[in-house]
Order: structure tokens, then C-alpha cells, then sequence
């Protein structure tokens, strides 16, 4: 699936040109407007059907109704009629935890739920607005992102490095790409992890029938190059404790990788973590699976550690944090119920 979020103002001042996507080669035919659901994160089937009948749909350069079958190669365009909020980056107190800063760049240690930058749906109360506040300027990202050097999911929580001058955001960017920095995620999986420590690769690219999930393509016919290296912390029956290091920076690379080796995160809702994986089919189990999702209401995921290479001293800063309540809290369940069973 190609995609481009073009943003581009046409000559009436009023509408914009959010999305454009090609159909893949694997595409079966499918409604326009089923098919821009699947794409646009945060997209109602309303603000899609009343896009057809403005005529701001093109399938191919022509317009089509909310009705057209969607098919192999096509290439889809849509137009909404407000400007990408994404690009109206608006300062905003929020509080942030700063676990270090200095003139040219800060760590801060982003809670589960907040959205590292602006984005559809996502408008506001984002830490991209809250560093905005924060310090005066920021410098921008090849992709226009002021600050950021990496990313971390919006409900994965953990240590992320923002730059706050072009030098440091270059001299930093260049560690994540030669792949010189330290990135240790601390991961809670469906399963017994067989293996002490191991290594997953396979290329990573969008999913071909869903652009909001990623999929691993074994035989890199697809996507880039992914490597993730695990090694499991603690047992605990129907669940594995485990610490991941990233060798390369994929968009939900922890979450597809694991997922590709059969160990989906718990509670990981995007890629099926959030129903019982593994375990038996009595009815106590389920609740205790249940009060175990209501104590961690998201994937189980923390980037816990952070280490890089000073852009001035030179020094190797390194960084870690502490496993969030929640997440602690549903370790913690776990080892009991793993405890009470291995009796």
C-alpha cells in the first residue's frame, strides 16, 4: 500500500488534500468508503459519505459515489474540507516529566495515553504541545516534528530524547540510524517464550488490508529491515516478562515482531492482545484475565532504558526509568496467579 497525506490547499482557500493511497496487488474489491475507513485512523463513515457527495472523491482521477468498489491498483484520493490540525501546533501547559535536560536536549518519561505528536484525532494534550510550552523553539524533523528524534506509541510509556537545536537533533538522529543507541523495552507477552534470549528479524511494512497495523514480511519483498533482540525475565505461566533492545526503529516494531513469533503483547488491542491468547477456558480464569486488562487498559509495553551519545560532551548518557504502576500492578498479578498455580 502507497500512501502520501499531501495536505495541499486548492484554489478555494477550503479544502484540503489529506490522503491519497493505491491499492495493493492483494486488494478484493471493496466500497470507497469501507476501504478509507480502513486507512484513516480516527475517520467517521459520515465525514467519508459526505466527502462522496461533495464529489471529493477520485478513484483515478475521477470522481466516484461512496458506492465504488475499490480494486486492484487503483489509486484512491479524499478531500476534507477543514486544514490538517496536525500542523497547527499549539503550545499547551501540560505537565511533563522531566528526567534530564540541559541546553541542547531533555528526556522526559511519556505516560501511557499521551500521543507524542499532533495527528488526526489527536489534536491537543499531545507532548509535542506540552514541549512547545515548555521551550521557546524547537527545531524541526524531516518530517516537520519539532523535537523529536524518535517515537514511542501513544499508549506505550517509557523515555524518549528531544532535541532542542539543529545540531543535536542531527548528531542524535545519526545514532538512532547507525543504530548506535541503547533502546531497552520492557514487554509483558501472551505465552511461554521457549527461547532464554533470541533474535527476530523480518522486514516490517504497513499491512496491505489494514494501514493502521503493521505486518512482518519474512522475505523482505516488503517494508524495511527489522531486528529485535529479546531475552525473557521472568516466567509466569500463561505470560512471559521479557526485555527487548531495538537494533532498528520500526513503527510498532516490539508489538509486530512479538506478535510474528506467536508471543502478542497482553492487552495489545491493535493486534489481538486484548482476548485470551493462552490459558484454559474455566470461568475463574477469565475473570482473573479481565480484572488484569481493567488493571493495565493497554498494551504492555515500557521503554524503560535510553542510552546515547552526548551531540556536545561527547559522553554516553544513559537513562532509566521505573515500570509504571499499571503495568507493575498487572506483573504483580500475574506472579501471584503464576505462584498460587505452580503449587
Amino acid at each position: 500500500m502507497d500512501t502520501a497525506e499531501e495536505n495541499i490547499e486548492l484554489g478555494d482557500g477550503e479544502l484540503f488534500e489529506h490522503y491519497r493511497f493505491k491499492a495493493s496487488k492483494g486488494q478484493d474489491p471493496l466500497r470507497v468508503d469501507k476501504f478509507l475507513m480502513n486507512f484513516i485512523e480516527n475517520a467517521t463513515r459520515n465525514k467519508i459519505q459526505q466527502a462522496a457527495k461533495s464529489g471529493h472523491i477520485w478513484v483515478n482521477d475521477t470522481i466516484v459515489k461512496q458506492n465504488y468498489k475499490v480494486k486492484a491498483g487503483d489509486e484512491v484520493k479524499v478531500l476534507f474540507e477543514h486544514p490538517p490540525h496536525e500542523f497547527l501546533l499549539t503550545p499547551e501547559d501540560i505537565p511533563l516529566d522531566v528526567v534530564y535536560e540541559d541546553d541542547v536536549l531533555l528526556v522526559v518519561n511519556k505516560p501511557a495515553g499521551m500521543v507524542v505528536h499532533p495527528g488526526h484525532g489527536n489534536y491537543s494534550g499531545t507532548l509535542i504541545n506540552a514541549l512547545l510550552h515548555h521551550i521557546d523553539q524547537l527545531p524541526m524533523n524531516s518530517n516537520e516534528r519539532p523535537g523529536l528524534v524518535h517515537r514511542i506509541d501513544k499508549d506505550t510509556s517509557g523515555l524518549l530524547v528531544v532535541a532542542k537545536t539543529e545540531a543535536a537533533m542531527t548528531y542524535l538522529a545519526q545514532q538512532f540510524f547507525d543504530k548506535s543507541s541503547e533502546r531497552e523495552y520492557i514487554a509483558l507477552v501472551w505465552g511461554n517464550v521457549e527461547e532464554d534470549e533470541g533474535t527476530i528479524e523480518g522486514h516490517i511494512g504497513r499491512n496491505p488490508k489494514n494501514r493502521l497495523q503493521m505486518q512482518v514480511f519474512p522475505e523482505g519483498e516488503q517494508g524495511k529491515e527489522a531486528v529485535t533482540h529479546y531475552k525473557v525475565l521472568e516466567r509466569l505461566g500463561y505470560v512471559t516478562l521479557i526485555s527487548c533492545k531495538l537494533e532498528t526503529g520500526r513503527t510498532h516494531q516490539i508489538r509486530v515482531h512479538l506478535k510474528h513469533i506467536g508471543h502478542t503483547l497482553f492487552n495489545d488491542e491493535r493486534y489481538g492482545g486484548d482476548r485470551i491468547l493462552k490459558g484454559t477456558t474455566f470461568t475463574k480464569y477469565r475473570q482473573f484475565v479481565d480484572n488484569a486488562f481493567k488493571i493495565l487498559p493497554r498494551q504492555a509495553l515500557h521503554a524503560k532504558t535510553l542510552g546515547f551519545k552526548h551531540p556536545v560532551s561527547g559522553e554516553h548518557k544513559r537513562f532509566d526509568s521505573e515500570i509504571p504502576e499499571d503495568m507493575q500492578a498487572c506483573i504483580d498479578k500475574w506472579r501471584e496467579y503464576a505462584k498460587h498455580t505452580s503449587k
